[in-house]
């Protein structure tokens, strides 16, 4: 009854792009908190080190494939329609696609959704990067790189339904994808005890898994629940959001309104709340036309990799992981194993190259490491 009132006060279109806009401002909130970042957990990873971000993303990513699972066990939840099942997927675009964002994340010095929040605390990096993922992936969807795109993923494709459910492939069933998202969780709640994790470190994190299952759950309601639109089950992803953002700002009013359209302003003012709030709001900018160049290298190859791959490092690497899509789960080891590669041989060799005498007009952000966002 409450969602039928909800549909007629603020009418289909308008309700579906609040629901975004609300998980959208949740999960901006509690990313920025907990500084939620697949990029500073691989380097934490590849380098051995032990500071928490590795633990920050395994309460993320375990919290959500838990509670998505426990939703369709209770049967709250039908994720066989979604996309990312239901359709005919490919193995090469996830590889290819994975490996490409990466790199890219590397260079660019965090993934689609970290350069949404940095760029709404002022970041002025992250924001000419964010725009440039969101050119790159609409170039790559419907644009003049769209035949590469169709191409690659054309090489090594799998048929939709149980094909691309791992949980069918390999017979654990729901109940196996309960037990491995506790299993991740048991090592997050360990390791966070360990490192001292800060509350917001971990709260935040479980608040950001918590968006990814609640995206699922409820796009599911609204699709069950108008009768004018079509509704997709989707949850958390930014390549196509920010592609489709960056077409309703340019197109003529009056497109039609979606979740994800409500999403990508949704997660900027939760980051703005949260920085307002903690006096972290500061404009930061390029010091230098070199780092400049891989700043946009980087997110022209997330663009173009996350439509590719069919998702970023939260649309395949927590959203897809948390339904066991095939296809996102090798885009997720693509991505670890890419970006891990890419460090060492563009941040890590070059912090072992002795310093050089400082040069006036010499472009310090060469030599930032990697804990900066």
């Amino acid at each position: 009854m409450a969602i039928e009132t909800l549909l007629t006060w603020l009418g289909e279109e308008h309700a579906i792009a609040a629901l975004g806009a609300v998980i959208g401002v949740l999960f901006g909130f509690f990313a920025h908190r907990s500084r939620f970042c697949l990029r500073s957990a691989v380097i934490e990873f590849a380098r051995g080190t032990r500071e928490g971000k590795l633990t920050v993303w395994l309460y993320t990513f375990s919290t959500a494939v838990l509670l998505t699972q426990l939703f369709i066990v209770a049967g709250w939840l039908d994720v066989s329609g979604a996309r990312q099942l239901s359709a005919r997927g490919s193995l090469s675009g996830a590889a290819i696609g994975g490996a490409m964002f990466g790199a890219g994340m590397i260079l660019a010095r965090g993934c689609s959704s970290r350069l949404l929040v940095l760029a709404a605390q002022g970041n002025l990096r992250a924001l000419l990067s964010g725009l440039v993922f969101a050119v790159s992936a609409q170039a790559a969807l419907t644009g003049v790189l769209s035949p590469l795109r169709q191409t690659l993923a054309g090489w090594w494709t799998v048929e939709g339904g149980a094909a691309r459910d791992i949980l069918a492939i390999s017979g654990l069933g729901h109940a196996g994808g309960i037990a491995f998202g506790a299993l991740w969780l048991a090592a997050a709640l360990i390791w966070g005890h360990r490192q001292r994790v800060s509350f917001w470190g971990w709260f935040g994190a479980v608040g950001v898994g918590v968006m990814v299952a609640l995206a699922w759950l409820g796009t599911w309601v609204l699709s069950r629940a108008v009768f004018d639109l079509i509704v997709p089950v989707q949850s958390l992803s930014f390549t196509g959001p920010a592609a489709d953002t960056l077409m309703l700002v340019l197109s003529p009013p009056g497109q039609v309104l979606k979740f994800d359209l409500g999403l990508v302003p949704g997660v900027a003012i939760g980051a703005f709340v949260s920085a307002l709030l903690w006096r972290e709001l500061k404009l930061e900018g390029f010091q230098g036309g070199q780092a400049m160049r891989r700043y946009i290298a980087g997110a022209f190859l997330m663009g173009f990799g996350g439509m590719l791959a069919g998702g970023c490092a939260v649309g395949a690497g927590v959203s897809g992981a948390s339904v066991y899509t095939l296809t996102s789960w090798l885009t997720l080891v693509a991505m670890w194993a890419s970006a891990s590669l890419t460090d060492w041989l563009v941040d890590r060799r070059e912090e072992t190259v002795p310093a050089a005498p400082t040069i006036v007009g010499a472009d310090p952000e060469l030599s930032a490491s990697y804990a900066r966002p």
